[in-house]
């Protein structure tokens, strides 16, 4: 073989070689077409926060979410590629190339769907804003990254409103929008709202009410359907882009998720998976049943009179419930005496067995002293303050037998240290004063995820309002707390997911009549199998397995079929799939049924480690 043969020879071998190689990294897309594309520049790794934070989200989501670098997006191999959608990240992806934004353009034209955040691709290969507007405002549908025109005005912190439709969609929770019926009573200085049933509504914060949201100043008119906006334009929208479609989210969602606020990205992230492409997903409930925890905080041995007064409830007949203790004898300051005493009090120690009994959970709440606790935990030397945790986690253990696992900080005051103090000490789940409004989640602080395998549990809450003791302080009407308790139950229900509750055994007491009428809603919906009361522990527990599940969904032609496994059980992990878009689901192997609810299809797990069902897309 002469030499320039020979050179021929390996060059062809060498251009196999790599078509081999780039087809096999590609398999993974042409295989799953219900993937969803995170778009990441070259040299990030996928294990930088910014981008694992959208991975845990996918993840606690149920979705197929996958990281791909732009090398790979702009690959000539890419349009044999398959998958539902892309989502272009903020604070990750500010820069990009003109033929990056080509790209883009050209994926959208060809019928692609885009979810574009804030400020990605606002900022040029050099690092400056690009001429006069954004590349992408003709995606977006509005002008917007006004440097030129606007210089430090180009971003502006606002409230944002939209209309209790749309936010019901985005499967926000009643009172994290307000007012969220339109029966509420208006009160002064509220959004006005159409009586006929269509309103506007505002995001609030706990405590505070007011909550303002940075985006960019927008200009133009949207041709599109708006989710939100501010008094600076728009600030969320869908809207259809030659073949394809975009959702413009004006929100620095990725900053916000590391920073105890992840609400905004997780609904959006959900909202683009299920409404904009309707693709199955994993729900984070098991058999596919929302509910709620209710979570007791018991400060002192000023709770001990009404929760004997609570026995004769019938709020005792439901549960189970987590149940907070602070253990130690000292309430407000070291030597008080006024603390629930729990090593030395017979009647804590017979409440904490009574509830044991019931099958509710005992949880830690603080550091055995619960106000002198909470007033030294931000600030003092925490080798100071881990053994009060100790002690109050091994009073209570002492009473059950049983391991404790859930912790309430008291007065919402949890640094980053007690997180870790947690985790290392066994617990799987705590309640949460950030990212209210949201479901369990792994939480990001300071931009970093905070622990492995133990769950955040963020509080619901009605406008500036969480426990019963604040409905009277700040205000709420009884008709009102009644309206918020039987809307966050349907929204679970609903939704099927779980959220949480939580209050203080005194603050409880002017509210027995309305508890027992919301009880009956719970009790008749548990009865039909559709509402369940949860433990922190339990639900932390199941999500930990859940986890482990790995599944797939592959297209052929007009069959679906989806096949998963788990190296124990995947007994009451649940499926949910559109019925406008798919036919019934068929059991292939393993065990599971199919259940219709509403507008989608559920199957639900049994025993056993492997499971494969098979349905059709429906014709259009």
């Amino acid at each position: 073989m002469t030499r320039r043969r020979i050179i021929a020879a390996t060059s062809s071998l060498i251009v196999v070689a790599v078509l081999a190689w780039s087809w096999a990294a590609h398999d993974r897309f042409r295989s799953t077409a219900d993937r969803l594309l995170l778009l990441v520049p070259d040299g990030v790794s996928f294990s930088d926060p910014k981008v694992r934070m959208w991975l845990d989200a996918g993840s606690e989501e149920g979705l197929h979410l996958v990281p791909v670098h732009d090398s790979e997006f702009l690959s000539p191999l890419w349009r044999e590629s398959k998958c539902a959608g892309l989502i272009l990240p903020d604070s990750i992806h500010q820069q990009a190339s003109d033929l990056f934004v080509a790209s883009l353009h050209r994926f959208v034209a060809d019928g692609g769907n885009l979810m574009l955040v804030y400020d990605a691709a606002t900022f040029s290969l050099n690092g400056t804003y690009a001429a006069g507007r954004s590349r992408l405002s003709d995606l977006a549908g509005v002008d917007y990254a006004l440097y030129d025109e606007l210089k430090d005005r180009t971003t502006q912190w606002s409230k944002v409103t939209s209309t209790n439709v749309v936010v019901r969609q985005l499967e926000i929770p009643p009172g994290k929008y307000y007012p969220f019926r339109a029966d509420a009573s208006a009160q002064k200085g509220s959004p006005p709202f159409n009586p006929e049933g269509t309103f506007a509504v505002e995001l609030r914060r706990y405590k505070y009410g007011d909550l303002q949201y940075p985006s960019f100043v927008t200009s133009g008119d949207f041709a599109g359907q708006v989710l939100f906006r501010s008094s600076h334009g728009l600030v969320a929208g869908q809207r259809s882009f030659q073949k394809g479609s975009v959702l413009f989210v004006n929100l620095p969602l990725g900053y916000l998720k590391g920073n105890t606020d992840g609400l905004m990205l997780h609904v959006f992230l959900k909202y683009f998976a299920d409404h904009t492409l309707s693709l199955p997903y994993l729900m984070s409930v098991p058999d596919g049943v929302g509910g709620l925890i209710l979570n007791w905080h018991i400060d002192s041995n000023a709770a001990i009179k009404p929760l004997q007064e609570m026995n004769s409830w019938t709020l005792l007949q439901q549960g189970p419930y987590s149940i907070h203790i602070t253990a130690g004898p000292d309430s407000g300051k070291i030597g008080d005496r006024k603390g629930f005493d729990v090593d030395h009090n017979p009647v804590s120690q017979n409440l904490i067995r009574q509830y044991e009994g019931l099958g509710y959970q005992l949880g830690s709440h603080g550091g055995w002293i619960h106000d002198y606790f909470s007033a030294h935990v931000e600030t003092d030397n925490p080798k100071d303050l881990e053994p009060f945790l100790k002690l109050n986690k091994d009073s209570i253990e002492r009473v059950t037998g049983k391991p404790v696992e859930e912790y309430s900080a008291p007065n919402g005051n949890q640094p980053p240290w007690v997180t870790h103090w947690l985790e290392a000490h066994g617990f799987v789940a705590y309640y949460f004063t950030g990212d209210t409004g949201m479901g369990p989640t792994e939480g990001y602080r300071n931009g970093e995820r905070e622990a492995r395998n133990l769950w955040a549990f963020p509080i619901l809450h009605l406008d500036r309002a969480a426990g019963f003791e604040e409905f009277m302080t700040e205000g709420y009407s009884d008709a009102e707390v009644a309206r918020w308790l039987a809307a966050v139950t349907d929204f679970t229900t609903q939704q099927h997911s779980v959220r949480l509750m939580y209050f203080h055994p005194p603050g409880i007491l002017p509210y027995h009549d309305l508890v027992d009428r919301w009880l009956e809603q719970t009790a008749r919906l548990k009865a039909a199998g559709r509402f369940r009361w949860y433990t922190m522990t339990d639900l932390a527990k199941f999500l930990n397995l859940r986890k482990q599940v790995k599944w797939k969904t592959t297209y052929n032609g007009g069959l679906v079929t989806v096949e998963a496994t788990h190296p124990q059980t995947l007994n009451h992990e649940t499926w949910k799939i559109p019925a406008t878009k798919f036919a019934e689901p068929k059991i292939v192997e393993g065990s599971a049924k199919v259940v219709r609810d509403n507008e989608a299809w559920m199957i639900i797990a049994g025993e056993g480690k492997d499971l494969r069902f098979e349905t059709e897309t429906l014709s259009k």
